[in-house]
């Protein structure tokens, strides 16, 4: 029994024996296995032999184009990036204190210790801009600048400069500063008018004040139309990622020229609540803005050319009743009485395919080629009228400043007097169709109307068409601005509403005696 037990016991122990030696290997070879791994880690740092291998990568004809084009992409950026500059500008602006101070149970205790006048409070804009001249011109977006009591430009080699003001364009969005430096490097100008839709484009600036970035995408679409009425341009749409602080950088095409100039965007919800970049970004073209910055640089001041024409967008049908071919074209709904388009003799119904040659894709591009023309350059005209192409000769006339981008005839009225808070437009053959008039009815259409003017409390409204304002015919609207401007006190007016006409009394504080129609 006694032989029996040390025999168990001795039979067990080599058992247990085996049993530890094997979990002892296997935790061995687990940690091994770990460490090789790269779990968790402790034993990479005491084996100095150990190294991340590399790989090799991807390689062949196909990885090659790539790699070419970003060499192609670094190139551009690190051409155009020593051009482009970062702005701070400082507006000034005084804010009334507390009405408290005002009260007279509050003087009755402090007096006139805390007299309330008004105090100054400083805001800061932070924008973008790119030197166009060795001698130190800049230009960027006028609303980067506008007001600014102060202008502070860092260079990309960090060097400050204080920025002059040359002069600044609000129809465009452009303006034209100058900094006191020389033989600086700079970014040219390309031909925007090449510009394609799908064409890669890369866009500088200092989005979110995070300096001298650059993004890349295609164009979008070309010719969108200006986001105020007021202004002047057919805009690039890109998706090159534009964002706060990019505006007044340029936007760049493959061959590095600066054929467009950033400007706004459709913002999504970027950090701390701002406006941020979805992929839909506008940018001034860049022929607009030579024109803008030559007049400016020149003149002080920037001419535009003027046809005198409301023209509309060619629709499927409406080309095919004016037998043309495809839509491309800007069709003539109306002339201006006297206007260069009066006098070279065009006519209601024609429509324009061509500008010194240059085709007319719309009504917009037709608008941005004119205006980016000087008063009394001569531009031939390709119409087609009753179906049979011609050319006219137009000697332009300087654009009038009240005029609306969107048909050339526009007009936003005066900003005071009795008329005041009226905008207006010309009453073309689509209108009238749709606001059901006869062809007896001349004069402007009412596009919109502050609420609380005097027309509209006189019982004014949107689509009614002024035919007459003291007994003075209305045939334009550039002679509803002058009439509106010239009008005091009570004013006369004769409007149609939905074929009905009558007169309306219009008082300048809003008082009047007149029946709604």
């Amino acid at each position: 029994m006694q032989h029996s037990t040390k025999q168990f016991l001795r039979d067990n122990l080599l058992g247990l024996s085996m049993t530890l030696v094997g979990v002892l290997c296997l935790a061995l070879s687990t940690v091994l296995y770990l460490d090789h791994r790269g779990f968790p880690g402790q034993a990479l740092a005491g084996n100095p032999s150990f190294a991340i291998p590399t790989g090799a990568g991807l390689d062949g004809p196909d990885i090659n184009v790539l790699e070419s084009q970003n060499r192609a992409y670094e190139r551009i950026a690190e051409t155009v990036t020593p051009a482009i500059v970062s702005i701070q500008s400082t507006q000034v602006i005084k804010v009334q204190q507390s009405p408290m101070l005002n009260d007279p149970f509050f003087r009755q205790f402090f007096g006139n210790a805390f007299p309330n006048v008004p105090r100054e409070q400083r805001e800061h804009a932070l924008g973008s801009g790119v030197i166009v001249s060795p001698d130190g011109y800049i230009v960027t977006n006028n609303h980067v600048i506008k007001n600014a009591t102060d202008i502070e430009i860092q260079l990309s080699d960090k060097r400050t400069f204080k920025g002059k003001l040359v002069g600044a364009d609000p129809q465009t969005d452009v303006a034209v500063l100058k900094i006191d430096a020389h033989d600086l490097k700079t970014a040219s100008v390309g031909d925007s008018s090449t510009l394609h839709v799908g064409d890669i484009v890369m866009a500088f600036g200092n989005p979110f004040g995070l300096d001298f970035t650059v993004t890349r995408g295609a164009v979008s679409a070309l010719g969108r139309p200006a986001p105020d009425a007021t202004m002047v341009s057919n805009y690039i749409q890109t998706d090159a990622a534009i964002n706060p602080g990019n505006s007044g950088g340029p936007l760049v095409n493959v061959h590095g020229q600066v054929v467009g100039l950033n400007t706004w965007i459709v913002p999504g919800q970027g950090p701390g609540g701002e406006g941020a970049s979805i992929g839909i970004g506008f940018a001034v073209p860049s022929n607009t803005v030579r024109h803008v910055m030559e007049d400016l640089v020149k003149n002080g001041k920037v001419t535009r050319g003027w046809l005198g024409v409301a023209v509309n967008v060619l629709s499927p049908d409406l080309a095919k009743q004016f037998n043309l071919p495809d839509t491309s074209g800007a069709l003539v709904e109306q002339v201006t009485p006297d206007s260069p388009a009066d006098k070279a003799g065009l006519k209601n119904g024609d429509v324009i395919r061509k500008v010194n040659g240059q085709t007319i894709g719309d009504s917009s591009q037709l608008t941005a080629l004119v205006t980016n023309m000087s008063p009394g350059a001569v531009a031939a005209l390709d119409i087609v009228r009753d179906g049979k192409p011609m050319t006219l000769k137009v000697t332009l006339g300087e654009r009038p400043a009240d005029l609306s981008a969107s048909n050339g005839l526009g007009g936003s009225g005066p900003t005071q007097g009795t008329l005041r808070g009226i905008t207006v437009q010309a009453l073309t053959p689509s209108l009238r169709s749709q606001l059901g008039l006869s062809a007896r009815v001349n004069g402007v259409v009412i596009s919109q109307i502050d609420p609380n003017s005097p027309a509209a409390q006189a019982g004014l409204q949107e689509g009614d068409v002024i035919e007459s304002i003291q007994r003075q015919p209305v045939t334009s609207v550039p002679e509803f601005d002058r009439l509106a401007r010239e009008a005091k006190g009570e004013v006369l007016v004769y409007i149609n509403r939905q074929g009905s006409g009558g007169f309306l009394t219009i008082s300048p504080n809003g008082d009047n005696g007149n029946d709604n129609q």
